[in-house]
């Protein structure tokens, strides 16, 4: 099992990840490419085999009014090329995750036109990285505009019209909301897109009508990708500290010192490690696969748990 983590990296005092320079400053994929050369370098030392690079990689690279930019890909395919023999030199499985606006199912089809367009550049980064099938964009479905049928339709509509690179590319993952596990599997079904399993998503989000076991929504979207690859899933443990704001008063004085409840769908700073254990021992059985961590603390909390899971596991994973 790969346990990795998303984008930034805060170990050896911190790594800068892509080129965050504004546009009249030039930024380009080849600024992020020989950044993302340390990070790989900075994540062999310490035995992370994986990690998800930043959406922002290339900067303005579909930007509608910055034509300038939308070439990147092309004037960097050998260094690309050559980054991605560095992964795979180092055994490290990589991935996209694209922002909140990217919303390939939106009713508005400039909306899903530009998303298109930034599904197919993250797509076509991995692919002039030369790197194998479980180098994936992953997407959620999107909104459901008071129709999570048709959402869901539409979805899979868009996702069939989609090049083929960027298909092949394209995983979908079941959000803390709208889109649930089961909505996902219906997705799946629809076009076949492989599905990633978000534990602290299907916590938050698995309605009573279509609810299904931790061990069921996992088998099911374990069972979406297809044999000889092997999967991944996102982990995380909710945020539990009290939130900032107005502080309850009641008749217990003790009341006041706590602040309001916390938004279970926050992401902790670090991963719980005798819940992960036993989120583990629920998937005993199941088909391996690779786990990316969403906690605030990033490569530290990979460490950290990978510490803790020595001390208080079965054995080191």
């Amino acid at each position: 099992m790969r346990i990795g983590f998303a984008v930034k990296v805060l170990g050896e005092g911190g790594l800068k990840e892509c080129d965050t320079r504004r546009w009249q400053s030039g930024p380009h994929l080849r600024h992020s490419i020989a950044l993302l050369h340390r990070v790989f370098e900075y994540l062999d030392r310490v035995d992370i085999r994986m990690y998800r690079m930043s959406s922002d990689i290339a900067p303005y690279l579909t930007h509608p009014e910055l034509p300038q930019f939308h070439q990147q890909i092309e004037e960097s395919l050998e260094e690309l090329a050559v980054l991605g023999a560095k992964a795979r030199q180092y055994d490290l499985r990589l991935s996209f995750h694209p922002s909140q606006y990217v919303v390939l199912n939106a009713e508005d089809e400039t909306v899903a036109e530009k998303s298109i367009r930034e599904l197919n550049a993250q797509a076509q980064i991995l692919e002039a990285m030369g790197l194998g099938p479980e180098a994936v964009v992953v997407t959620h479905v999107g909104g459901a505009y008071g129709n999570k049928t048709a959402g869901i339709e539409r979805f899979a509509r868009r996702y069939a019209c989609l090049p083929e690179v960027t298909r092949r590319r394209l995983v979908v993952e079941n959000d803390d909301t709208i889109y649930c596990v089961a909505d996902t599997l219906e997705v799946h079904r629809l076009c076949g897109i492989r599905v990633v399993f978000d534990n602290l998503h299907h916590l938050c989000n698995n309605p009573v009508e279509k609810r299904l076991s931790l061990r069921d929504a996992l088998a099911g979207a374990l069972d979406t990708w297809p044999a000889g690859v092997i999967p991944k899933i996102h982990y995380s443990s909710p945020r539990t500290e009290s939130m900032q704001g107005a502080r309850r008063s009641g008749k217990a004085s003790a009341m006041q010192h706590y602040g309001a409840a916390p938004d279970l769908r926050l992401h902790a700073d670090y991963i719980n490690p005798f819940e992960f254990l036993y989120f583990m021992e629920r998937a005993a059985g199941l088909r391996p696969f690779d786990v990316m961590l969403e906690s605030k603390a990033k490569d530290l909390a990979v460490l950290k748990l990978r510490e803790d899971l020595q001390r208080y596991g079965p054995g080191p994973l």
